[in-house]
């Protein structure tokens, strides 16, 4: 007895690229026993054991429900709009990285009843994929290539090539594959040019490239020795700077002593025996230019209120005056008062 089957059991793996569009092949053959209605379900089984299944889409008493699955509510579509041909088939369009698992279509039509699994394998092709340099390019030194590629499913494979000059990798290179390292030994500037790395798995590639520039060795030394000299240098001015600011508060204090030293300088006051003299001598030139109707009164003016002069000298150092005696002359022909002469006795008094 001949009953349903499914014929499209050849393929039950898929791998797709992120993006595309998939068509899982679920195509089947009614017998003539099969008498009950149609019935297609598409599932999707979790990964994990613990989870339910979960319909996708079902075609059910002619008619198409393909709202039990939120996110695939808008990508997904059966093959043929009509499954009773005997084509279950599901088409998911835009595909996504979380589209990634197994599906099961599920056919029923009563007494028969037949499934398939369909592994999905949804895939992103490499891309951002960058190119660096990493080490000294100078002649001698090592240098690694780098690429990367910031998106892309595993297993990711890269290569590189030369795009310029000769268009081969050195001798001395080394490649590793599966990092996208390019190991350039004791490079030498033949190795210079562009360099491409191809990032690539099994839905896409992705290339970047990268500029190397071999030179020679940098002049360490004179750079040293520039830096010392340019060091000495800043250390000489910024001495001289101290040096001439010390100089210029040394000049500001010393015109500010001079200064306070002028000003405080009072000239020392005169000797009382200079006074006593300078005030006799002026007596005497008055004496001598007043007519004998003015002598009178200072005739009358005792000799007491002359200054004395008190000399604040040493015993031995004060003068010893002889007492003299002065001849008066004859006033009454001079027409002239006769005037006493103070004389400075041994104790240094006027009498």
């Amino acid at each position: 007895t001949r009953s349903l089957s499914i014929t499209s059991l050849d393929q039950s793996m898929f791998e797709k690229a992120q993006g595309e569009k998939v068509t899982l092949p679920c195509t089947f053959v009614l017998s003539e026993e099969d008498e009950g209605p149609l019935d297609i379900e598409w599932v999707l089984i979790p990964a994990d054991n613990q989870k339910k299944e979960q319909i996708i889409i079902m075609y059910a008493v002619d008619r198409i429900y393909n709202h039990y699955y939120a996110a695939m509510t808008e990508r997904m579509q059966f093959t043929n709009p009509d499954p009773r041909s005997g084509d279950g088939s599901l088409d998911i369009l835009n595909l996504k990285s979380a589209d990634t698992g197994t599906y099961q279509c599920k056919v029923k039509k009563a007494p028969g009843v037949q499934s398939q699994k369909i592994q999905l394998t949804v895939l992103v092709r490499p891309a951002r994929t960058k190119c660096s340099i990493e080490g000294s390019q100078e002649i001698g030194k090592d240098v690694i290539l780098k690429c990367a590629s910031q998106e892309g499913s595993p297993l990711l494979s890269y290569d590189w090539r030369r795009v310029s000059g000769t268009q081969e990798l050195p001798a001395t290179s080394m490649l590793n594959k599966n990092t996208g390292e390019l190991l350039l030994k004791n490079a030498s500037q033949d190795y210079s040019g562009t360099y491409s790395c191809v990032a690539s798995n099994r839905v896409g590639t992705d290339e970047c490239s990268v500029e190397l520039n071999v030179t020679p060795p940098i002049n360490t030394a004179g750079i040293i020795a520039g830096a010392i000299i340019a060091t000495l240098l800043g250390l000489s001015v910024l001495a001289f700077l101290v040096f001439y600011y010390c100089k210029k508060q040394r000049e500001k204090k010393y015109e500010k002593e001079v200064h306070h030293d002028i000003r405080e300088d009072v000239p020392p006051p005169k000797s009382r025996s200079s006074t006593a003299r300078s005030y006799i001598g002026s007596n005497r030139s008055s004496l001598g230019s007043m007519s004998p109707s003015n002598m009178e009164g200072y005739t009358k003016t005792p000799y007491s209120q002359v200054p004395s002069e008190d000399f604040e000298r040493t015993p031995g150092q004060n003068p010893t005056f002889a007492p003299s005696k002065v001849a008066a002359p004859n006033l009454s022909r001079m027409g002239a008062v006769p005037v006493m002469i103070p004389a400075q006795s041994k104790d240094g008094s006027i009498v």
